[in-house]
């Protein structure tokens, strides 16, 4: 059966605030930890209300405290915010401090809106276009022998592994370049994730990190004891979506009964395209949809997230998640895992 890992937002939810998030956030990840799921990952995103895991890096520390053996990483960091060097610098702490646990993977979006990304940059001379000589120079600061001047300490010589991260064929092309492992956000863009998987797997290069290639793919699970209470709890992340496209991003609301009876045709056809790679039902449902997707894109690897409302139910989620992965029915895949 292929590893299953877990994407979290770190979601601030309505009426409650980041403090709380945090203990959310290390409390799923000792439960993971304890239900066999191979990695924990966060994502940076920036000025987001609902969203807390901006210093992606502190985060990162705080849940490799608490646990001992699930891998630990980011999905992602966004490379055009910061300085090659810095990242190295951080990651290697993280190495440093939970040896053999961290992952780094990296995307070329900013994870934020314009000003929000000035902000973080003080001005906008770094260049998205300018992300593969990053991602290089960043992989150089973590070889044995780095061939820059400048050296990341810690840094230098721990060789943490690099992941690309992607939505569009880009990444795809690039992790294939640099045989690299690739992760597409397939729950939230899903539009390319076929064609994307097709163009790495197809002009993959091995590399001393890699010899084949390694797609982990993400996917949204609402899994509850029935379909009718899993589709209710979906509505939080369907609101988030709605609210966020149009331009009113909140903390993750309680669901809404009948939310998508509420919606226009335009808000229907969107959460459609952007949460169509999501199992959402009872445990029985959920594991047909997770088998169905699985056979249809082979993934090696899925990186699960599942934005609930109530923390509890959010916890029996990722559990039904792992007692369907632990029946072992949905694929006879044994990928090498990077």
């Amino acid at each position: 059966m292929i590893p299953f890992s877990i994407l979290d937002l770190a979601p601030i939810t309505e009426g409650s605030d980041a403090a709380e998030s945090f203990r959310r956030t290390l409390d799923l990840a000792q439960h993971g930890e304890r239900w066999g799921y191979h990695r924990f990952w966060l994502a940076e995103h920036h000025g987001m209300p609902g969203i807390a895991s901006a210093a992606t890096a502190v985060l990162i520390a705080h849940v490799g405290n608490g646990t001992s053996t699930i891998r630990l990483g980011a999905g992602g960091i966004m490379l055009p915010n910061h300085s090659p060097l810095v990242i190295a610098e951080q990651f290697g702490t993280l190495e440093s401090l939970f040896p053999g646990r961290i992952d780094l993977g990296l995307g070329r979006a900013p994870g934020s809106d314009h000003a929000t990304a000035r902000a973080l940059r003080r001005n906008l001379a770094s260049d998205a276009d300018e992300f593969p000589q990053d991602v290089v120079e960043l992989m150089d600061y973590f070889a044995d022998a780095p061939r820059r001047h400048v050296r990341a300490v810690p840094g230098a010589g721990l060789k943490v592994p690099v992941w690309i991260l992607g939505s569009s064929l880009f990444g795809a092309q690039l992790a294939a370049m640099l045989g690299l492992p690739y992760a597409f956000a397939s729950h939230f863009a899903p539009q390319m994730m076929m064609q994307a998987i097709e163009i790495y797997r197809a002009n993959f290069r091995p590399s001393a990190q890699l010899d084949k290639p390694y797609v982990m793919l993400g996917f949204n699970v609402f899994a509850a004891e029935t379909d009718a209470e899993a589709q209710w709890r979906a509505t939080s992340m369907q609101q988030a979506f709605v609210n966020l496209r149009s331009g009113h991003p909140t903390r993750l609301k309680p669901p809404v009964e009948g939310y998508l009876d509420l919606l226009g045709p335009a808000e229907r056809g969107m959460l459609d395209g952007v949460l169509s790679c999501s199992a959402i039902g009872s445990p029985e449902t959920v594991e047909r949809q997770l088998g169905d997707f699985i056979a249809r894109t082979g993934a090696d690897e899925l990186m699960i997230t599942s934005q609930i409302y109530d923390h509890a139910a959010r916890l029996r989620s990722y559990e039904i998640a792992a007692e369907i992965r632990r029946k072992g029915d949905l694929a006879n895949i044994q990928p090498a895992r990077p």
